[in-house]
């Protein structure tokens, strides 16, 4: 499917709020509320649109650390890894990466102590290196229309 301006302007507004209704769409974008359904709804079946979600606050939930972790995984432990991690209620984000790591991965956790248990788990599976969030920089930045060079 080509992405026509419009399209990507439709994008936009889905990244900064899902909840928006067609017709606050087509106002913004230039088009009718059925016209952005059906542009969306092509969007959905070809893959470009994967879901929506809801954005929840780990620090009001009771989380008061947030942190990127990285493993380094011994040698035959990085599938038994990549099994394990889908059951840590921790872990909200997950890459298996090149370089010297192996896997990044960001965490809640409620508080220090909680982040030493966890780290207990990781070891047994490779060397970790922990980073705490101190602050968003960016966050949830839209993608936007390809630039060719």
């Amino acid at each position: 499917m080509k992405l026509d301006d419009i399209n990507w302007s439709i994008l936009h507004c889905l990244q900064q709020n899902a909840r928006q209704t067609n017709t606050e769409i087509g106002r913004k974008v230039g088009i009718s509320s059925p016209a952005v359904s059906e542009r969306i709804r092509k969007m959905e079946d070809v893959g470009i649109i994967e879901n929506y979600y809801a954005k929840v606050s780990y620090s009001e939930t009771g989380h008061q650390l947030k942190a990127i972790i990285t493993l380094r995984a011994f040698m035959g432990k990085l599938k038994p890894f990549i099994h394990k991690v889908t059951s840590f209620n921790e872990v909200i984000n997950c890459y298996r990466i090149t370089g010297n790591e192996n896997i990044i991965m960001e965490v809640v956790l409620n508080n220090q102590k909680h982040l030493e248990q966890f780290i207990d788990q990781l070891i047994t599976y490779g060397e970790t290196s922990t980073h705490i969030i101190l602050s968003n920089v960016i966050e949830n930045n839209p993608i936007v229309e390809r630039i060719n060079l």
